[in-house]
C-alpha cells in the first residue's frame, strides 16, 4: 500500500531522500513507458523534441544529451513508422528537416493524453498533487538548463 495522502508531514529529507527520489524516478520511467504504447520511451522523447520545435536531429541529440546515431536510428524507425516525415533544408544539402506526420502528432497526442492520466492519478495519492507536478516542472526547467549549459560549453 502506498503512502497515506492525508498525511501532511513534510517527506524524509535525510541522506536516504535522494537516492529514494532517484529510485521513484526510475518506477515512473518504467510506467510513463508502459503508458507510450508501442513505441519506446526513447521514441517519444524524439517526438516530442520535435513537436517543440527542434527540426534537426543535431539540435534533439544535443538537447536529449544523445549521440547522432542514436538519434539517427530513433529518426529512421519513426519515418519507417509514418510518425515523423524529412525535408530538404534549403541551403544545406547534408541536413534534413524532421517534422511530425498527422499519424505522429495523432499519436504523440493520445500518448501524451495518457501518460498525463497516469500523473494525475498518482499525484491524487500524494499530500499536495499540484505541489508534485510544480516540482517536475521545475526539474524539466532545470534539465534544460544544464542541457544549454553542456551545449554552450562544448563550442
Amino acid at each position: 500500500m502506498g503512502p497515506d495522502p492525508s498525511n501532511t508531514d513534510p517527506p524524509d529529507t535525510g541522506p536516504a531522500a535522494p537516492v529514494e527520489a532517484v529510485r521513484a524516478l526510475a518506477r515512473a520511467s518504467r510506467l510513463l513507458e508502459r503508458a507510450s504504447g508501442e513505441v519506446n520511451l526513447a521514441h517519444y522523447r524524439v517526438l516530442a523534441a520535435i513537436a517543440s520545435g527542434d527540426q534537426r536531429a543535431s539540435r534533439i541529440a544535443s538537447k536529449l544529451a544523445l549521440g547522432k546515431p542514436t538519434v539517427s536510428a530513433s529518426v529512421e524507425s519513426l519515418c519507417q513508422r509514418g510518425l515523423l516525415g524529412r525535408s530538404e533544408v534549403a541551403g544545406d544539402q547534408r541536413a534534413a528537416a524532421l517534422e511530425l506526420t498527422a499519424e505522429g502528432e495523432g499519436w504523440l497526442v493520445g500518448t501524451e493524453s495518457g501518460m498525463t492520466e497516469w500523473l494525475q492519478q498518482i499525484c491524487a495519492r500524494t499530500p499536495d498533487g499540484a505541489q508534485v507536478v510544480r516540482a517536475l516542472v521545475w526539474m524539466g526547467q532545470a534539465i534544460e538548463e544544464m542541457a544549454a549549459e553542456r551545449h554552450a560549453g562544448g563550442r
